[in-house]
């Protein structure tokens, strides 16, 4: 028997200036992008990406400034959807992405989509933070949001313009942590 490779992989890529970390599950099928939103980082999409099986290539992407990505002054959508777009290829993942944006990062979302060809874009949590009861206890530790009034600052852009309104799945703020298998089986019949 041999060993098998671990099913999440973690992977920098670009320079120290724009360093975006993220995690990867799978290496074919329908690539899935995970965005988090403002004071989050990927681990958010932990649970959800390890039930999309093998079906698909999962990318949970840290934006500037949050977990492991190097902070930036300015983030703006354009440039942030252009690195996205040069990490996505870098993959080969010979596919369109189904791009899952939380909160605030469905600006980043709909920005990629305007200038990059996507199969679906797809917001979750686009409201204000409700009660994590629903949240099983095991996820909650995923639905904290870091305390860091500085990160906001290079967000500006984002946070000046009401969010785009693209598929919304879900009128909770967390469905993909609420319940990761039934998100993940909706999610696997979009691919």
């Amino acid at each position: 028997m041999h060993p098998q490779p671990p099913r999440r992989t973690t992977h920098a890529y670009g320079t120290p200036r724009n360093l975006l970390v993220y995690d990867r599950w799978g290496r074919f099928g329908r690539p899935v992008v995970l965005l988090h939103g403002l004071r989050y980082d990927r681990t958010m999409w932990w649970p959800l990406a390890a039930e999309l099986g093998d079906g698909v290539s999962a990318v949970a992407v840290d934006l500037p400034g949050h977990g492991q990505s190097a902070a930036r002054d300015d983030c703006g959508a354009g440039d942030l959807a252009h690195d996205l777009a040069m990490l996505v290829n870098s993959l080969d993942l010979r596919r369109a992405p189904i791009l899952i944006a939380h909160a605030e990062s469905a600006r980043l979302a709909e920005t990629f989509a305007e200038r990059y060809v996507t199969h679906r874009v797809i917001t979750v949590g686009c409201g204000d933070p409700e009660s994590l009861d629903d949240v099983p206890e095991l996820y909650r530790q995923f639905a904290v949001p870091r305390q860091n009034p500085d990160l906001l600052d290079g967000y500006r852009e984002w946070l000046a313009e009401p969010l785009p309104r693209s598929t919304h799945l879900g009128a909770e703020h967390f469905p993909h942590l609420r319940d990761p298998a039934g998100f993940a089986a909706l999610l696997l019949t979009m691919r």
